[in-house]
């Protein structure tokens, strides 16, 4: 049995390596708002794979080993020749997200991108699926099998894209596959078969290397910076987490809200991007930096001399240089991305520059030190909030708790300056006054406004908080600083209306009344109701600052579609709508119809039990690790180590749940549901005690913290699936299929749930599928 088991393993790893490659390979092609397909489509090839199991008795072999060792050869060869196939389609396929409203042509072609992809994972389904229906009574090895596979892949896929990128980590997730064979291959013919694809798979990268080499998007920023004449990329590098490159072109000139004051020269800049996107300035120091003074930013250094400053998400180190010009006296950089620092190189050079690569919570919750200035850089580019592409992206930079831990190390009298980007109606500049208003509440500030001014250019804003009271010698400064550099007054306390809008003129002085009745109001909650956006404060349970809908801009989104250049014709989040009727569609098609109108399917009276309790487990299970992942990404930084790390501890403990399951009672479920209601419960204060450590001890940390929960979620599908194989044997791929549907489902409404109600709600909602799974299936006759 062992060529057997050898064969889950791999198979296994390299789908789950496949998957989050294509993570990767989703945000750098397309964008942070299509990674979380990935998922879905692993889901909906393993689902699919169930029904074929169903349409296809002759792949469940239960009495001749050799014939099904023949069966698994032939499956795992076919799902190694597939993820190079199936990646080359989707790399090359014309899809065009900003196409799709007025080109029919692009629903048929995002249909093939999402399909094309699947082809693995129903190979790979079907050498699990298959060997599960086979061997009954050794279900909770298989699984072990399976998920410890998983788990490894997992482990694999942080190694291979650090080292070999997404191209490299395709070739080697076709690989590993094509490994699997080997133990099952019997005679020299099978032998030669595998090694010649392998072969041709790893050469495959060299013979095409253009329809290989991940297709970014024509749309994204450096995609775009790209057309400018004479314009090339210098430097790039890349890490588990993101590709990073370094443009440079005489045409290339990045000062983020400079005053339209400025009467000099910018100087030739060089840019970088991460993943294709966000360009920022790459300081120098050999350029003029006297444009510094007239960017937003600088009226802080008015506001207090030779200070000492943290600069959060520093980038190219446009922050940082400014700090060193005008007078910083020590500057603290903290850059998350090691590939950046790497590539930047400038003022991270500087001797009086520390540089800290590490998140900013992370630094935070291990440092005592207060500051004088602690600068948020303006990391993100501007992004028309109606576009929605970005509504998926946590981020724990702008969340209350963060603003909470920024003041808390601001010196007595210290500045934390928020440079935003500004839109009208305001939204992204005012949701950032929104968690600043929350944050000074919950530090006992009763009147927040008396801490709060701001300021802004034509496309740039800039919020300047306080973590004592403003002085009136203060406000004069920034009220010269602004008429000096001709930057608009937006808020300070106690600001009359024919202050603002001296410069840059709005009819109706919108950004000075939001600010105001947002910032003065006695019920906040009032206001955000009939604010036409969502600009409510998020919090690091619900950490989408970039997620503005609400049901009011549903006509407005409705009116522009096909109207606006942006992904998916402005339908901004109606876009997860759209792909969750786009997976129901699949997955009845593919999945569900099928196993429910095949007549050979065993028709035993438990059909209804088994039916629900498998669906509850596919729901159950993804509304744990999503929103898991989701909030581990505040704790490891990345999303890609929190994927890494969630789901390694959750496989990893899951295998040996599998393994005992035969053990343990269908009671067990009652204290799964419990364990999942206490985890949103303990996981906050878990974060804030150990923010603070090195990532490699916070990855161990993750490991054992899931310990507890990853085992007890390893038993209930290999339990379910032995009872299912003592009382109906022909069920077996049928409740596989079922719970690959439930599985795909899931995967995107935990997206929407926590998008809409946060992690804690998807969690609890988890809870309470287990304990119906429990309900489902007990009692239950015994059976021999």
């Amino acid at each position: 049995m062992f060529p057997i088991f050898w064969a889950v393993f791999l198979v296994s790893g390299a789908a789950l390596l496949f998957e989050i490659t294509l993570i990767r390979v989703f945000s750098i092609a397309q964008g942070y708002h299509f990674a979380f397909l990935a998922v879905s489509v692993a889901l909906l090839g393993f689902g699919a794979s169930g029904t074929i199991l169903v349409l296809s008795p002759r792949l469940q072999i239960r009495q001749d080993p050799r014939a099904l060792r023949n069966i698994i050869f032939a499956l795992s060869l076919l799902f190694s020749l597939s993820i190079p196939l199936s990646y080359l389609v989707s790399n090359n396929v014309p899809f065009d997200s900003y196409q799709i409203a007025w080109d029919s042509k692009q629903i048929a072609y995002l249909a093939i991108y999402y399909l094309s992809l699947a082809l693995p994972f129903i190979f790979g389904g079907l050498v699990v699926g298959g060997t599960l229906a086979s061997l009954p009574g050794m279900e909770d090895r298989l699984y072990a099998a399976n998920l410890l596979g998983s788990g490894s892949g997992v482990v694999g896929a942080l190694f291979a894209l650090s080292l070999l990128g997404g191209e490299g980590s395709i070739v080697l997730s076709a690989i590993l596959g094509g490994m699997a064979t080997l133990p099952l291959a019997s005679g020299i013919r099978r032998v030669s078969t595998t090694l010649g694809v392998l072969g041709i798979e790893m050469l495959l990268p060299l013979f095409a290397p253009q329809a290989f080499t991940i297709h970014m998007s024509p749309y994204k920023s450096l995609a775009q910076t790209l057309r400018y004449p004479d314009t090339e990329i210098i430097q790039t590098g890349q890490n588990a987490f993101s590709t990073v490159a370094v443009v440079e072109g005489p045409s290339l000139h990045l000062a983020p809200g400079l005053s339209l004051a400025y009467g000099g020269t910018l100087p030739r800049q060089r840019g970088i991007a991460v993943d294709g996107d966000d360009i920022s300035p790459v300081a120098d120091f050999e350029a003029d930096p006297s444009f510094l003074e007239f960017l937003p930013t600088a009226v802080a250094y008015d506001l207090v001399a030779s200070p000492k400053v943290l600069v959060l998400e520093a980038r190219g180190g446009l922050d940082i240089l400014q700090a060193l010009h005008q007078g910083a006296q020590e500057v603290v950089a903290v850059e998350s991305n090691p590939t950046i620092v790497e590539l930047a190189n400038g003022v991270y050079l500087d001797p009086r520059v520390k540089v800290i690569t590490e998140i900013g919570r992370g630094f935070l919750a291990g440092s005592k030190d207060v500051f004088d200035l602690i600068v948020l850089s303006r990391a993100d580019a501007f992004r028309p909030v109606t576009s929605g592409a970005y509504s998926l992206q946590e981020d724990y930079t702008y969340t209350v708790e963060a603003f909470v831990a920024y003041l808390e190390h601001l010196a007595t009298e210290g500045i934390l300056v928020v440079p935003r980007w500004f839109q009208v109606p305001p939204s992204d500049d005012l949701r950032a006054v929104a968690t600043t208003v929350a944050a000074l509440q919950r530090l006992g500030k009763d009147e927040p406004g008396k801490h709060i001014a701001a300021i802004r250019g034509l496309t740039a804003s800039l919020l300047i908080v306080k973590g004592s009271e403003f002085t009136s010698q203060e406000l004069d400064v920034i009220r010269s600083f602004a008429q000096e550099k001709k930057f608009d007054l937006v808020y300070y306390w106690g600001m009359p209306p024919e202050e603002a809008d001296r410069f840059y003129t709005l009819s109706d002085q919108a950004d000075y009344w939001a600010y105001r009745n947002l910032i003065e109001a006695r019920n906040h909650e009032e206001f955000f109701s009939t604010y036409d956006y969502d600009v409510s404060a998020p919090n690091d349970d619900k950490p989408f600052f970039f997620h503005f809908f609400t049901i009011q801009l549903l006509p407005e989104i409705l009116a522009s579609w096909g109207k606006v250049f942006q992904p998916f014709g402005g339908s901004g989040f109606l876009v997860l709508w759209a792909l969750l009727a786009l997976a129901v569609v699949a997955s009845l098609i593919l999945i569900l119809i099928p196993l429910f109108r095949l007549p050979r399917v065993d028709t035993t009276a438990y059909r209804g039990r088994f039916f629900l309790y498998f669906t509850l487990l596919g729901l159950g299970f993804l509304f744990v690790e999503i929103p898991l992942i989701q909030k581990f990404i505040l704790f490891l930084g990345h999303p890609v180590y929190a994927l890494g790390g969630v789901l390694f501890g959750i496989l990893l403990f899951s295998s040996l749940g599998s393994y005992l399951s035969p053990k343990m009672p269908f009671g067990f479920l009652l204290a799964l549901a419990v364990v999942i209601f206490i985890y949103p419960l303990i996981l906050p204060p878990f974060f804030q005690a150990l923010l603070g450590w090195p990532l490699l001890l916070r990855l161990l940390a993750t490991v054992i913290t899931l310990a507890p929960l990853g085992t007890l979620m390893g038993i209930p599908f290999p339990k379910g699936l032995a009872l299912v194989g003592r009382t109906s044997p022909g069920l077996v791929p049928w409740v596989w299929g079922i719970n690959g549907f439930a599985s795909v489902l899931s995967s995107i409404l935990a997206a929407i749930l926590a998008l809409s109600s946060g992690f804690s709600l998807v969690l609890n909602l988890a809870a309470g599928f287990y304990f119906l799974a429990w309900a489902a299936i007990h009692p239950f006759p015994k059976v021999k």
